[in-house]
């Protein structure tokens, strides 16, 4: 498994832990870049989360790329570990914040707080996908600002409804295994 690596942008190059074992699977360099482009490459300001954040690097991508800042959520401890070792490497830690929880969890405290981001990422474990569910309660939470986007990688067996109550599907792109899906708040 090769390297992962920060694309684009002020952390521009740097080499991110990976999370030990096979639990995780980290999205590959050139996918990551492919789903940075179709958002809209760089962005300016705003509150990015990334749930199922296993080595950090969708979260740190956004803050390298223009976000302000990104609350990175794993509920495995050796995720968390390598999340705030890849945190470290940006010599910018305050503009992250690092959440072990399950997701279920996050989107529960961030709702009774009111939370809300324009940017959040998802890409679940591939067999546990829940992310119709939890995109219902991000609608319902309205954890996104208007015109916020969400980006969920999945993988090619789990079907999606061309419509999904809330948001409207801006992309749609598949890479190997994974599909990618952007949606944008209604």
């Amino acid at each position: 498994m090769s390297k992962l690596r920060v694309i684009s942008g002020e952390f521009r190059g740097r080499r991110l832990a990976m999370v030990p074992g096979t639990t995780t699977r980290p999205t590959a360099d050139k996918v990551k870049e492919s789903m940075f482009n179709m958002l809209g490459p760089y962005f300016d300001g705003g509150q990015a989360v990334d749930f199922y954040a296993g080595t950090g690097g969708l979260g740190i991508e956004a803050v390298s790329r223009g976000m302000d800042h990104a609350v990175l959520v794993d509920s495995a401890f050796a995720a968390i570990k390598t999340i705030k070792a890849n945190v470290e490497l940006t010599k910018a830690a305050e503009r992250f914040t690092v959440k072990k929880m399950s997701v279920q969890r996050a989107l529960d405290e961030f709702i009774a707080e009111k939370k809300q981001f324009d940017l959040i990422m998802m890409d679940p474990p591939y067999a546990k996908q829940q992310a119709l569910k939890q995109l219902e309660q991000i609608r319902a939470g309205h954890l996104l600002v208007p015109g916020g986007r969400i980006m969920i990688e999945t993988g090619l067996e789990v079907a999606y409804p061309e419509t999904i109550p809330g948001y409207t599907l801006l992309r749609k792109q598949t890479y190997g295994v994974a599909e990618v899906i952007i949606l944008e708040a209604e």
